[in-house]
């Protein structure tokens, strides 16, 4: 008998580099790096869509849900966008798509085997989350940011159906109630003792919740870290949680205040026994007599969200004294000057800032100015993000910004109004923009505002080598300016504009560009059909829509936007948007 005779026969070379090519993407995370290996040759791009379980898709219109499912089979995790991000500002009509329903229905057919999904800034009915309920027995992980179109009802299905459910978080949602009022909390099974629970988030959803039902589902959820509440959720209601879950390291308190109704439970104590927290928000409806009740978790807080608590700098200073290890902090405005410096002196390690304004009132004296911003620039030096609104700001405190903290990842200055000055010298705020992508190697988003001159965009142009997103509100001068940015910006994927001169010349100047980037948006700029419809003719692999807020304006351009996409244009457009071919 031949010794050969029995045996399996060796596999093709082939198909052994094929199984360790396989092998060694497995480790493979990053996405631009799997993207730069799909691209060396056709069995790296087979082994690659093979290999990928994790699917992230920046505009769900850049590709069709057919395509993406065939390409990638083994799909786990998947996030999608929909909406561009000024559609939070009311930019864009209610009704412009997003639609989440042939997604669903491509994800039923094509990834039994998903897990988590991400969804953000996109429209999604109760029937989509029922399918997704009903299709994925091993779902574990719904997360939707800025979504709407949906009720309670869906909520429940996914509550119901989702045995193995940790994350359920919803966050800036808009959430209808459901006509016939719907127990969502209460849709968890109750026949699980334990339940696989480590997220829930729910401060959007604007109704009542079965509160008995969420405690019983708090107190079966061992593995629970992470609880945010909503504003139907008293303080009293908020301490039974707490005592039944002091594992929680992030906390939304919900309302921040309680009913005459109710009893006066130790606060103090509660947060003193959450030996795990690090993170809290919520505060909403706050009644500041209350603060001194988180006093004993604010020496092991990382993140503080104070966005909906309107609190003076006397209240923020009481809280923030204890916050030595702070490093992402949230606050309004009305804390003033006064309580920036506050968190100046005490938070050393902060990495984080977002100064988000009571009043965008134009003619007002705002409450925060250079004099806190600069306080925080000499006071967090490891400060690596930072969004701020103000009325007023001068060249120096950006400029000090700069030098005092080049490791600034992410700079958003928002000026409230229309092309202000420096105040102090009634210049341009050119040298402080210009200083932050001079210093701040790092750099990959920024947004500008106040008056602007061509020299500041050729500063970003120059030196904004890394700079991926680039927003631009009320600012501007001549097309010269958005033309140094397209053409000195490599890195560039998504440029926003609102309310600025640029017009025909600086789109043309992009022309070399586009197809690399995700997405452009202008919008009251200066642009006219002609050019719009001749970048169209040019890039025929982009899709230009034009958006006007009443019918029949079609050769006026309130809105362009535009973006790549590997797919015809989509059939759902509203009879506002005009697709440009």
């Amino acid at each position: 008998m031949n010794k050969m005779e029995g045996q399996a026969p060796s596999p093709l070379p082939d198909q052994v580099l094929e199984n360790v090519l396989e092998t060694v993407l497995h480790f493979l995370s990053s996405r631009r790096d799997r993207n730069a290996a799909s691209l060396v040759c056709k069995s790296w791009y087979r082994a690659e869509a093979l290999t990928r379980s994790e699917l992230f898709i920046g505009n769900c219109y850049a590709v069709s849900p057919r395509r993406a499912t065939a390409r990638f089979p083994r799909v786990r995790s998947l996030t999608i966008k929909g909406k561009p991000r000024f559609a939070d500002f009311d930019l864009m009509p209610l009704n412009w798509g997003a639609h989440f329903t042939p997604w669903a229905q491509a994800l039923a057919q094509s990834y039994p085997s998903l897990r988590r999904l991400h969804l953000k800034r996109m429209s999604l009915t109760d029937r989509d989350l029922t399918l997704l309920s009903l299709s994925f027995p091993h779902f574990q992980d719904l997360l939707l940011t800025c979504c709407e179109a949906f009720t309670t009802t869906g909520l429940a299905a996914i509550a119901a159906n989702c045995r193995l459910l940790r994350v359920l978080d919803l966050a800036e949602c808009v959430v209808e109630v459901a006509d016939e009022e719907v127990d969502w909390i209460s849709s968890f099974p109750e026949t699980q003792e334990e339940t696989h629970l480590e997220s829930l988030v729910f401060d959007c959803v604007e109704c009542p919740v079965n509160f008995q039902a969420l405690e019983r589902l708090v107190a079966r959820s061992p593995s629970l870290r992470k609880l945010r509440l909503n504003r139907y959720v008293s303080m009293s209601q908020l301490h039974r949680l707490m005592h039944r879950a002091p594992q929680l390291t992030h906390l939304g308190t919900g309302s921040f205040s309680a009913s005459e109704l109710d009893p006066e439970p130790d606060y103090a104590s509660a947060f003193a026994a959450s030996k795990s927290l690090v993170c809290l928000s919520g505060f909403r409806e706050i009644w500041p007599d209350y603060l001194p009740a988180i006093y004993p978790a604010c020496a092991n807080l990382t993140s503080l969200n104070f966005s909906y608590a309107d609190i003076n700098a006397h209240q923020l200073k009481s809280v923030i004294r204890h916050c030595h290890k702070l490093q992402t902090f949230w606050v309004l405005d009305s804390i003033s000057d006064e309580g920036l410096q506050a968190v100046a002196e005490t938070c050393k390690d902060l990495r984080e800032l977002r100064v988000f304004p009571v009043n965008t009132r134009e003619e007002i004296e705002g409450p925060v100015s250079e004099v806190g911003f600069e306080a925080i620039s000499r006071g967090c030096r490891k400060l690596q993000s930072i969004l701020f609104f103000c009325q007023r700001m001068t060249n120096a405190a950006v400029v000090a910004m700069s030098n005092n903290c080049p490791d600034l990842v992410v700079f958003r200055l928002c000026i409230i109004g229309q092309y202000r000055p420096d105040p102090e010298t009634l210049e341009p705020m050119d040298e402080g923009f210009g200083a932050i992508v001079m210093n701040c190697k790092k750099l990959t988003r920024l947004a500008v505002s106040g008056l602007l001159t061509d020299r500041a965009f050729g500063y970003i142009g120059t030196y904004g080598k890394l700079i991926r997103t680039l927003s631009v509100a009320f600012a501007g001068d001549t097309d010269l300016g958005l033309k140094y940015v397209l053409e000195g910006c490599p890195n560039l994927q998504k440029l926003e504009i609102r309310d600025s001169p640029f017009g025909d010349g600086a789109l043309r100047s992009g022309l070399h560009h586009f197809y690399n980037m995700r997405f452009l948006w202008m919008s009251s700029c200066k642009l006219t059909r002609q050019a719009c419809q001749e970048v169209a003719r040019r890039l025929p692999h982009l899709v230009l829509e034009v958006i006007n807020s009443e019918e029949g304006k079609a050769d006026d351009i309130e809105i362009l936007y535009m973006y790549r996409s590997l797919d015809r244009p989509r059939d759902d457009a509203p009879k506002v948007v005009t697709i440009l071919h």
